[in-house]
């Protein structure tokens, strides 16, 4: 079972589109937000990702330059 999250002082406006939104999609507000919140914590935030990056190693100069490696992917047969 999950935990309980309350949030407070939400402006009506925000409130009301909300409602709406849920509605629209055929569910409780309670799912809908539920819905969100869980596609909000599965996108990574622009520091994990940096993380992730800064913990790669470096790639290897390339033979070619990108305009010579398309232009064999052009010429290739097939």
């Amino acid at each position: 079972m999950g935990v309980l999250v309350q949030i407070r002082d939400v402006p009506e406006d925000v409130h009301r589109r909300l409602k709406s939104r849920a509605a629209l999609a055929g569910t409780s507000l309670s799912e809908y937000l539920r819905s969100q919140l869980a596609d909000v914590a599965a996108r990574p935030t622009p520091e994990e990702i940096t993380a992730l990056l800064d913990g790669l190693a470096p790639a290897p100069p390339a033979d070619e330059t990108p305009a010579e490696a398309i232009r064999g992917l052009r010429d290739a047969p097939g």
